[in-house]
């Protein structure tokens, strides 16, 4: 049977890949800059910014997909906590500096999955 906390931190994994597309590849697309609330001359200028930080998002997908895959289920255990703090200390950060809506999108799935994680859920 599949964890309740396996299935929280897969949605996290793809909420980072569709961040990762958004910022690497759509920034500058009608749906980018509507999703960012941004101007098209902002959205030009910051494109090589954001296509570093949809990399960042990417490596912490990576991370997640990684420890759902790992075949040893203590390590597996270690790095969905490490990889999900990430995700909790980015959306805390993100959300204190740009938006606050990244406290809601990003920070928040990660805490309910990192608490699901570490009480065995």
């Amino acid at each position: 049977m599949v964890a309740l906390s396996q299935i929280a931190t897969g949605l996290v994994a793809a909420e980072h890949v569709y961040i990762l597309v958004l910022e690497m590849f759509l920034w500058t697309t009608p749906r980018g800059l509507r999703t960012f609330k941004l101007d098209k001359e902002f959205a030009e200028k910051s494109k090589a910014l954001a296509a570093n930080q949809g990399l960042y998002n990417g490596f912490l997908a990576a991370g997640l997909a990684w420890s759902l895959l790992h075949p040893t289920p203590g390590f597996a255990h270690q790095l969905q906590l490490f990889f999900l703090s990430n995700v909790v200390i980015a959306g805390a950060y993100g959300g204190a500096t740009a938006t606050r809506k990244i406290w809601t999108v990003q920070m928040v799935p990660g805490i309910v999955s990192f608490a699901l994680t570490y009480f065995g859920l």
